[in-house]
């Protein structure tokens, strides 16, 4: 029996394998069908648009030898498409699906299709809305952390200065505090001018606590070192004693805030030249030889417009505000952070020992770090709000701190 080959539709000819023969539907013995010839006036078989066909004709050899052997190839390779009647035994012959490229539109609309089965499904029915659900608290949570507006209120300044310019809404996050050159200072702190508070470095005149005497002025202590930085400074002795005194005070009750002598000595030299503005004094005791009172707070001229707050008991005005003391306190603030360093039992803006440590109490409100730019100029300019009046203190700050070498 001849060796006779078919290539099937969609394979390639180096693995085409034998066809086994018909056989009648009904399994019993009969005789084999003869394969058709094709003749030369007949039309040839149709193809795949996209497979090459292979001719339907039996191979030669077959034809010299058993007819059968021809027969079982023309069984296999007949017009591709149906059966044809009367030809019992024939399979079917199917096409093979032939890949080829996906459009995008086909695959959205397939997507689609899928999704709209599956919502329709018990288990999409329960998802969908819960995914719903996630994407709009995201949207909400992404809207607000944006949106949403800085409620905090402005606090009022302590001082008020007679010809203030337009008030600064920022407060600067970066960049230089004053600082000392070459000068010892606080570990990792940022340079701010002073000497180191609570970590156990010698403060003013070399005591690490506030100095409690029996009787007399408590800053008294400082004697000796306000003599020596006095020099250097061009800052009374008495002056230097109640920044100093200040500073140790609030090492022990505000450890966190950090807050140098030299800050408070520059709002001090800003506002009232340490107690002698207009041809003032400062007397031994700390007070000054008559009080400091500034204009009247009306509006006019630049200034604040503050009504009056205290019947007139501290700045002698009925209608208006007007700052006082040699840290040019508003008697609102004042009867809010007014301090007694002194121990005479008067909290009293004109004498420098109490204003300068209520001063230092004000700087240090709500846990600022002095050493820390941000909370240093906030805390600047919430005392007068004012970017030139900031930039003065920082500059005399600094100066003081070069100078001193403290």
């Amino acid at each position: 029996m001849g060796d006779t080959r078919r290539v099937v539709d969609g394979e390639r000819r180096n693995t085409a394998r034998p066809l086994r023969p018909a056989a009648p539907p009904d399994g019993g013995a009969g005789p084999v069908p003869r394969p058709r010839r094709a003749s030369s006036g007949s039309p040839a078989p149709e193809k795949a648009p996209s497979t090459p066909e292979p001719t339907a004709a039996a191979g030669s050899a077959g034809a010299a030898g058993s007819t059968a052997a021809a027969g079982s190839t023309a069984a296999a390779g007949s017009t591709a498409g149906a059966d044809e009647p009367g030809t019992g035994g024939r399979r079917r012959r199917m096409p093979f699906a032939h890949a080829g490229p996906v459009r995008p539109r086909q695959l959205a609309v397939g997507a689609a299709r899928a999704t709209r089965a599956w919502s329709r499904r018990p288990s999409g029915r329960t998802t969908l809305p819960a995914l719903f659900l996630l994407a709009l608290v995201g949207a909400a949570t992404a809207a607000g952390a944006v949106l949403v507006p800085a409620a905090v209120r402005k606090p009022d300044p302590v001082a008020v200065e007679a010809t203030s310019a337009a008030p600064v809404l920022g407060v600067p996050q970066t960049g230089p505090v004053p600082g000392l050159t070459g000068a010892p200072v606080l570990p990792g702190s940022t340079g701010l001018p002073g000497t180191p508070g609570p970590s156990g470095t010698p403060l003013p005149g070399g005591v690490t606590a506030a100095p409690a005497l029996p009787t007399g002025r408590p800053a008294d202590a400082l004697a000796g070192w306000a003599q020596r930085v006095s020099g250097t400074t061009d800052i009374s002795t008495v002056a230097l004693q109640a920044y100093g005194y200040a500073e140790l005070v609030l090492a022990q009750t505000h450890r966190s805030c950090q807050l140098s002598w030299t800050t408070l000595a520059a709002i001090g030299y800003v506002e009232s030249r340490h107690g002698t503005t207009g041809g003032v004094t400062l007397l031994p005791n700390g007070l000054t030889s008559r009080e400091i009172r500034g204009d009247a707070l009306d509006g006019q001229g630049g200034r604040s417009r503050i009504l009056d707050t205290d019947q007139g008991q501290l700045d002698g005005d009925r209608t208006f505000d007007r700052a006082i003391g040699p840290m040019q306190f508003i008697p609102g603030t004042w009867q809010e952070i007014g301090a007694d360093a002194d121990n005479d039992g008067v909290k009293n803006p004109h004498d420098i020992d109490d204003a300068a440590l209520a001063a230092g109490e004000y700087l240090c409100k709500g846990g600022r770090n002095m050493t820390i730019p941000g909370d240093w100029w906030g805390a600047i300019l919430s005392y007068n709000d004012v970017r030139r009046y900031a930039q003065e203190v920082f500059t005399k700050a600094d100066e003081y701190g070069r100078r001193s070498g403290t």
